[in-house]
């Protein structure tokens, strides 16, 4: 595929040589305040390293827009309804939303357990779609909230079907840090290992996450292709760990999720 502003002949320029500052930093306002929630000036201005002034202009321009609104009460800032509008948009024209959409409902209809789809992005996991189990005891929907990759049965598939480029800078990222951050007692934080453990998720095709993000917590990811073969998302089932055991993991919630990427992929044009 032919890459726009990247290495497309003589005189070409890195399309960051035309980026705009000011839409740059009202973009990283909008990022933060979609990670967090509610923030206030101070807050943004520290985090962002911008004046006050500055975060006040962006912030009253948005709010005009109606990116973002203002807390009349907490006189904090949050994500506007337009915010909300951008979001709906991008699930109605994105095929691979659309069609996610049904294969995670399916799967949480078959498995009674909550289940996503997610992409990869800046080397964390973003989901795209998700739904929650109606049972009283269930993993969090967590649509739109970056998560390391390294702990997440989807963000192992990602990695291990991820391009040369992509995995060349996870792994200068991990020797950067001198290994990977633990989330819990059960999380991969060795260099070596975790590359073991990709090695082997390209190999059989799928992932666990064995209370490695969470305590409690243990989830089953596999690969979901587009109609080049490339992987372009991959789909999880979550569930706690006091309701699925290991055998149950394996036997029940693995086949569903395998078969479910499978589709999902054959219905996105992917190669038999």
């Amino acid at each position: 595929m032919r890459r726009v502003g990247r290495g497309g002949g003589r005189g070409a320029k890195e399309k960051s040589e035309y980026a705009i500052q000011t839409v740059t930093n009202a973009l990283r306002v909008l990022d933060t305040l979609g990670a967090q929630g509610e923030t206030g000036v101070a807050d943004l201005s520290r985090q962002l390293s911008l004046h006050k002034n500055n975060i006040f202009r962006l912030l009253a321009t948005l709010e005009e827009q109606g990116y973002v609104e203002q807390n009349r009460l907490t006189e904090r800032y949050r994500l506007g309804l337009r915010s909300l509008d951008l979001g709906q948009a991008f699930a109605r024209e994105h095929s691979l939303a659309l069609r996610g959409r049904e294969a995670v409902e399916a799967l949480v209809a078959q498995t009674g357990e909550s289940a996503h789809l997610a992409v990869c992005d800046a080397l964390e996991v973003v989901a795209i779609e998700g739904v929650a189990s109606e049972r009283a005891l269930v993993a969090a929907r967590r649509v739109g909230i970056r998560h390391p990759a390294h702990c997440t049965a989807l963000g192992k598939v990602l990695l291990a079907n991820a391009s040369e480029a992509m995995r060349r800078d996870h792994h200068q990222a991990v020797l950067a840090h001198r290994g990977l951050p633990g989330k819990t007692p059960h999380t991969i934080t060795l260099a070596d290992k975790f590359l073991e453990e990709l090695r082997g998720v390209a190999s059989v095709g799928y992932a666990f996450d064995r209370e490695e993000f969470e305590l409690g917590l243990c989830c089953v990811a596999a690969p979901v292709q587009d109609a080049s073969g490339v992987v372009v998302a991959a789909l999880s089932v979550s569930a706690p760990r006091a309701r699925c055991s290991e055998d149950e993991l394996q036997d029940r919630v693995l086949p569903a999720v395998t078969n479910a990427a499978g589709r999902l992929s054959r219905e996105l044009g992917a190669p038999a």
